[in-house]
Order: C-alpha cells, then sequence, then structure tokens
C-alpha cells in the first residue's frame, strides 16, 4: 500500500468550492473598489486559486479584477532549507503603486513564502495595500503574519503536509492531509 491510503479529507471538492464563494463574497465585502484590486497568486496553487477567484468575482460583480504572479523564490532567507525549483515567471500586469494587492496561496505555515512574497512585490513599487488570503492556515508561524481571509484553520504537527489539488490541474478536487 502507498503512501495514499493515510490521506485525510480536509475539503472535499464541494467543500473547497463552498469556501472559495465565501472568500470571493468576504473580499466583495473588505474590498471597496475592486477596479483597484489586484490578486496576486504564489506559485504553485495560489496562482490557479487567483484564476479561480477572478471568475468567482466575475460572476457576483460582473467585474474583471486585474491578476498577476509572483515568484519569491529568490527573496526567500531559507532557500537552503526549502531548496530551489523551477522558478515561475512574475507577471505583475500594472503598475502597483495606489493598488490594493490580495496575495494568493494554498497553505500558510511558517510564514516564510508570505514574507518573501511581499520583498519580492515590493521591488515592483509600493502598494496601498497589501492583504492575504490562504485556504488553508496550518499554524506553526515564524514570522507575525496573519491572513486577511482564509479557508479554513487545520493544526498540524511539523511532519504533517497538506496538499490541495485542482480539477484543472490534478483531475482531482479537494484539500488533503498527508
Amino acid at each position: 500500500m502507498s503512501n495514499r491510503t493515510k490521506r485525510i479529507v480536509i475539503l472535499d471538492e464541494v467543500e473547497l468550492r463552498k469556501t472559495l464563494s465565501r472568500l470571493t463574497s468576504e473580499i466583495i465585502e473588505k474590498v471597496k473598489n475592486l477596479d483597484n484590486l489586484l490578486l496576486v497568486g504564489i506559485p504553485t496553487r495560489g496562482v490557479d486559486i487567483a484564476e479561480v477567484l477572478e471568475k468567482e468575482l466575475i460572476c457576483k460583480t460582473g467585474i474583471k479584477v486585474k491578476k498577476g504572479t509572483i515568484d519569491p523564490t529568490f527573496y526567500r532567507d531559507d532557500q537552503s532549507r526549502v531548496g530551489t525549483r523551477l522558478i515561475k515567471v512574475t507577471d505583475i500586469p500594472t503598475p502597483i503603486e495606489k493598488q490594493e494587492i490580495l496575495l494568493v496561496d494554498d497553505v500558510i505555515y511558517t510564514g516564510r513564502t508570505i514574507r518573501a512574497a511581499i520583498d519580492a512585490l515590493y521591488s515592483w513599487g509600493r502598494p496601498q495595500r497589501v492583504m492575504l488570503l490562504v485556504m488553508i492556515d496550518r499554524g506553526h508561524r515564524e514570522l507575525p503574519i496573519h491572513p486577511d481571509f482564509c479557508g479554513k484553520r487545520v493544526p498540524t504537527s511539523k511532519n504533517e503536509s497538506i496538499s490541495l489539488r485542482l480539477n484543472n490541474v490534478d483531475n482531482e478536487e479537494g484539500v488533503f492531509l498527508e
């Protein structure tokens, strides 16, 4: 038997979709001017979640928000510990001054990825405000970073991992503890 047998479903496909819909409603409530919003996905799954949120926002408001990608790899202070992966292209579609930025990531753990993403973002300019949306907050923070929008809090041990899977990428959908 493989490790897959130990997998626990945190959010199934229906619950994941409901959570994304709720988060979209919270964004609409909290961000007064959606024309000034820039969704910025953090690779890899944060980019995919930003696309889903963009579609949800269009459905609920008729407004097509701007969307970009930022790869924080070279801004990390723990590269030797986490290693490097294939670098994704950073794509910021607009000058970010006076923009409200919503960083989007799948899971927040230590906070180091988010801190590196903020550092990378500020190399592009100084936005009006930076907010954070994560699907899963698993605790164990090493930095004082807290999401503005959170799908679900899931306390984990340090030897567990959480994976968010989406149909368009993984041919299955949900959030799993492994």
